[in-house]
């Protein structure tokens, strides 16, 4: 008996680096476009994200409890849903809207599919997208104390010239984790540096992106009109912070890079040739959905193996 070994299921090599670890990880990449954004909308900023990341985790405590389930607030990964849902509202939101959009995120999206790594899409921009569909004029009123009239894209949409410098640097208006494309490179710079993200998705969404730009959109390979586009609305926040995510995310290699071009596209043909002047939002969730197609047509054939056998 003493012969007998212990048999577990895989995985049977463990990292050392958990969840948390990662979820901490984030938290600390959005702490600069936190930060700006409270600077730039002023404290109303800061009440939203607060409400928001407060509803996310509540929700998913409550659930826990009542279905008697293990309580997993402790992976910090209701506040990462809370802190990107937060950063993708407007300032002017009511404090409700914050509410609705935190228990869709966590009930709907994450919980009722079996929690984290289960899935389907990414619940900050189910959420977001959830909101703008039910409450349209509420999601896409941008009127502040700060800032008044159309955001940058919208006047890009409109055919007028926008200051990109402005835009780079966040003195615009927009959501409150959107504005400032410093900020958000930042939080993506310490996220490559730990190894966390990578550029395969984002490098390649955001190359692809431009390409289709160039060639199809109303200015070409007008540097501006692409800095503009490149600087403006959510499309370094939702390549960093939301395309990368590991749940979404194909996880072969060729699939990251088609997952990236397929993004690029869509976000193009949103931004281009939609009524509405955002589209990384609806991208990314309809790359969510075709994520498993990807990985079915990218997964490496074992040895010996061909396609079709």
């Amino acid at each position: 008996m003493n012969t007998l070994k212990k048999v577990s299921s895989n995985p049977h090599i463990r990292g050392k680096v958990t969840t948390n670890h990662l979820m901490l990880a984030v938290i600390i990449a959005l702490l600069p476009a936190c930060g700006f954004g409270i600077y730039n909308f002023g404290l109303g900023a800061l009440w939203v994200i607060l409400i928001t990341v407060a509803s996310t985790v509540l929700t998913e405590l409550l659930y826990e409890i009542i279905l008697k389930k293990p309580i997993t607030i402790g992976d910090f990964s209701a506040v990462v849903t809370g802190i990107l849902l937060a950063l993708n509202l407007p300032v002017s939101v009511p404090w409700w809207i914050c509410v609705i959009g935190g228990v869709f995120a966590i009930l709907v999206v994450k919980m009722l599919f079996g929690g984290l790594g289960q899935n389907f899409m990414n619940p900050a921009l189910a959420a977001r997208c959830f909101l703008l569909i039910s409450f349209t004029s509420i999601m896409t009123n941008f009127e502040c104390d700060a800032y008044t009239g159309p955001t940058p894209l919208a006047l890009l949409k409109q055919g007028e010239v926008t200051n990109v410098y402005d835009m780079v640097i966040g003195r615009c208006n927009g959501t409150i984790g959107e504005t400032s494309m410093i900020a958000i490179v930042i939080g993506a710079c310490f996220l490559l540096l730990l190894g966390v993200i990578d550029l395969r998705v984002p490098g390649t969404y955001l190359l692809s992106f431009v390409i289709f730009v160039g060639l199809w959109g109303p200015a070409g390979f007008d540097l501006q009109y692409i800095s503009a586009q490149l600087a403006g609305g959510g499309l370094m926040l939702g390549a960093f912070f939301m395309a990368t995510d590991y749940v979404t995310r194909p996880v072969t290699v060729k699939g990251q890079y088609v997952y990236g071009i397929f993004l690029g596209l869509l976000t193009f043909l949103f931004r281009i040739f939609g009524s509405s002047a955002e589209g990384v939002s609806y991208a990314i969730i309809l790359g969510n959905l075709l994520v498993p197609l990807i990985e079915k047509y990218t997964r490496p054939m074992a040895f010996g193996k061909r396609r079709g056998m």
